[in-house]
């Protein structure tokens, strides 16, 4: 039997019977010389709809592709930045998006009184802090103990109205006097208001233009902390000899050896610089696990505060070897706190 078609178009395909001369769209219409069938207009924007045999729509097409298309959409307009390259949501902005608007309110409203509230302790504590620094680099250098008790001073006393810090371990921390490498996962905002918790003192790495945030980044600053520019590989290498001369003169130094915080939640693959250091310095490592802060600001949504806990485990100290040795066994230590979830797959191998 013979099949004709009004415009014999020689794409006409006469074994299936489909005729695309008479394919419409919005909605699309797919005319067949044996069926008809009708397509939703997401099936005509998204060619994998329509399924293999060519007359019904694939359910994923219909229900989670418009659904899933809405949600970058609205999460492209709420968060500037947050799509992935390949069109999906970062985890993190999966995370607030759940949460719902309510619960973004407040946390907006908690995370604003929060820097008011930073701000307002650091005032006072930046005058006294001013006023012993003559002080404090006459008779301790290095160290600078009494800088760094303002500093935990602050940071417990900012955190107290919001989320309480609970920590594990504290037998395993060092003697205030034996220099070490502080090393850590690396999730939030607020890691380093809660590594002050541990009371120690300690050196950390921050970028150059943090030092020149009034009141705070002055502070770091009379306090001792380290200054690196991460695009410039001079100032790089000049921050790890300046760590290395710390620790040669009795001061801690802390590190986050993933060099930048976690975008997706997830702990990553460390970098040897800091136990480079170490190994050069012959200190051991102390591996610290941070539980909780990525849930209450996560990167890069710092005017973001959720309620909730962070948690603090200290593990056993890695005794000075090679770098690489350090390297892998203060990750192991590191992740071992941490939910399988948390560690991001190629971490591990990454380590091997």
């Amino acid at each position: 039997m013979r099949v004709s078609c009004p415009t014999r178009a020689p794409a006409c395909n006469f074994r299936t019977g489909v005729c695309p001369s008479r394919i419409q769209s919005t909605p699309t219409k797919l005319v067949s010389h044996k069926t008809s069938v009708q397509v939703t207009p997401a099936a005509a924007s998204f060619p994998r709809s329509v399924d293999d045999a060519g007359s019904g729509l694939s359910k994923t097409s219909v229900v989670s592709t418009p659904a899933r298309t809405a949600l970058v959409t609205h999460a492209a307009a709420s968060f500037p930045g947050s799509v992935d390259d390949d069109g999906g949501l970062s985890p993190l902005d999966m995370m607030v998006l759940e949460r719902g608007k309510v619960a973004k309110f407040f946390a907006t409203i908690r995370a604003l009184l929060f820097y008011l509230t930073t701000f307002a302790t650091a005032m006072p504590m930046f005058v006294v802090m001013l006023a012993i620094y003559p002080f404090v680099m006459l008779f301790d250098k290095y160290r600078r103990g009494g800088e760094h008790v303002i500093n935990t001073l602050w940071s417990k006393l900012t955190t107290l109205l919001y989320f309480p810090v609970k920590i594990q371990g504290l037998e395993n921390l060092p003697d205030k006097s034996e220099p070490v490498v502080y090393v850590s996962n690396h999730e939030s905002f607020l890691d380093i208001y809660t590594l002050f918790h541990v009371n120690r003192d300690f050196k950390f790495i921050s970028k150059t233009s943090n030092f020149f945030i009034p009141i705070i980044g002055w502070s770091m600053f009379l306090t001792g902390h380290v200054m690196i520019n991460r695009v410039d590989r001079k100032s790089q290498i000049a921050c790890l000899k300046e760590c290395g001369n710390l620790l040669l003169n009795g001061a801690s130094v802390l590190f986050f050896p993933e060099g930048t915080r976690s975008k997706d939640g997830k702990m990553h693959g460390f970098k040897k610089g800091a136990f480079s250091v170490a190994a050069k310095a012959k200190v051991p490592v102390v591996p610290i696990t941070l539980k909780g802060a990525g849930s209450l600001m996560p990167n890069k949504k710092e005017y973001l505060l959720y309620p909730g806990k962070v948690e603090v485990v200290i593990h056993p100290q890695v005794a000075p070897s090679d770098a690489d040795t350090m390297m892998r066994e203060a990750f192991e230590k590191v992740a071992s706190s941490l939910d399988a979830d948390k560690v991001a797959d190629d971490a591990r191998a990454e380590m091997k």
